[in-house]
C-alpha cells in the first residue's frame, strides 16, 4: 500500500518538493544505492538511525540496535516512506540553523547591531524567562550527546512511532535467541515503548507554554521580532506554530518549504512588519539547495 510522504496537515507546496521527498524515501528504502549528496546522506541517515535506536531501546535496552541497523541498511528501511518527511524536515531545519549560525559569525555592521539590540532589548518577566528556558531545554533534547540532530521520541508523531516499533518488533521476531515466537511478544514490545512516549517533555508542549506565557498579542509580536533579529529560529518556529495551531515539525516544514513571496502570508498571524521579516528572508535565501516553490535545486 502506498504511503503518503507528507506530514499530517501539510500540503506539499511544489512538485519539486514532492519529488525530493520521493527521492529521500527511495534512498531510505535502499540506502546503499547512493543517489543523494553526502550531506543529505549523512543528515538523513543519521536522523533515521538515531530515531530507530531510540525507539528500540525505549522498549528493550538489550536489543542489538547495531545489528538492527545493519540489516535495515542492507535491505532498506521498511518505514522509509513514513520516515522521509520527518527526516527531511529535521535535517533541513538543522542545516538552516547551522548555516545561519556560521553566517552570524561574520562581524555585523554597526547599523545591524543597533537594530538587533533595539528589538531584543525588552526584559521579559520571570514566567516568560522560565517558559523560554523550558523551550531551549526541549530543543536541546532534539540533539544527541555529540550535538547531532535527532527526532526526540517525545516529538515523534505517534503514528510514525507506532509503525516504526511494529517494524522493529517484526525484525526482532526473526532474530536468534528468541527461543521461538512465544519468547518475544511483538504487541508487548510496541506497547511498552508507547507507554514511555511522553509528549509532555516534547517541544510542542514547551512551545505552547512559551506562547501562553507571553500573553497579549503585542508581546507575541515583540518576541517573534526579537527571535528573528537574534536568529533564534526555534523560538520563531514555536511561536508561529502556536499561532497556526500546528505542531512544531509541521510549522518548520511549512516555513522551510515556502516560496519567498509566501513568507509574509505564512507569518501574518505574528503581525510582523516587513522590516522585521528581512533577516529571516535573507537567512532562508542564503540556505544552499533550499527547496521552495520557486528556487532550483
Amino acid at each position: 500500500m502506498a504511503e503518503s510522504l507528507s506530514s499530517p496537515g501539510i500540503e506539499l507546496p511544489s512538485p519539486m518538493l514532492s519529488a525530493r521527498l520521493r527521492e529521500l524515501a527511495g534512498f531510505l528504502a535502499a540506502p546503499i544505492a547512493g543517489r543523494l549528496t553526502e550531506e543529505q546522506r549523512a543528515l538523513s541517515l543519521g536522523i533515521a538511525r538515531r530515531l530507530v535506536e531510540d525507539a528500540a531501546r525505549a522498549s528493550d535496552e538489550t536489543i542489538d540496535t547495531a545489528m538492527l541497523w545493519h540489516d535495515w541498511l542492507e535491505g532498506g528501511l521498511p518505514t522509509a516512506a513514513r520516515l522521509a518527511a520527518a527526516c527531511y524536515t529535521r535535517a533541513e531545519e538543522h542545516r538552516w540553523r547551522d548555516h545561519s549560525a556560521m553566517r552570524a559569525i561574520a562581524p555585523a555592521t554597526d547599523e545591524s547591531s543597533d537594530s538587533a539590540v533595539a528589538v531584543a532589548a525588552p526584559e521579559m518577566p520571570p514566567k516568560v524567562d522560565r517558559a523560554y528556558l523550558a523551550l531551549q531545554i526541549a530543543d536541546r533534547r532534539r540533539f544527541d550527546a555529540r550535538s547531532h540532530p535527532r527526532i526526540a521520541l517525545a516529538d515523534a508523531d505517534p503514528d510514525l512511532l507506532r509503525a516504526l516499533l511494529r517494524d522493529i518488533a517484526a525484525w526482532r521476531v526473526h532474530q536468534p535467541g528468541t527461543e521461538g515466537v512465544s519468547a518475544f511478544d511483538p504487541d508487548d514490545f510496541v506497547q511498552r515503548a508507547l507507554d514511555r512516549h511522553s509528549p509532555a517533555a516534547g517541544i510542542d508542549r514547551a512551545a505552547r507554554a512559551y506562547h501562553a506565557s507571553l500573553g497579549a498579542a503585542l508581546d507575541v509580536t515583540a518576541a517573534a521580532a526579537a527571535a528573528i533579529a537574534a536568529h533564534d529560529w526555534p523560538a520563531l518556529i514555536a511561536l508561529a506554530a502556536c499561532e497556526h495551531r500546528r505542531s512544531y515539525a509541521d510549522m518548520a516544514f511549512a516555513l522551510l518549504s515556502a516560496a519567498p513571496a509566501a513568507l509574509p502570508i505564512l507569518l501574518a498571524p505574528l503581525r510582523l512588519d516587513r522590516a522585521a521579516l528581512a533577516p529571516l528572508e535573507a537567512s532562508l535565501a542564503a540556505l544552499p539547495s533550499r527547496t521552495d516553490g520557486e528556487a532550483g535545486l
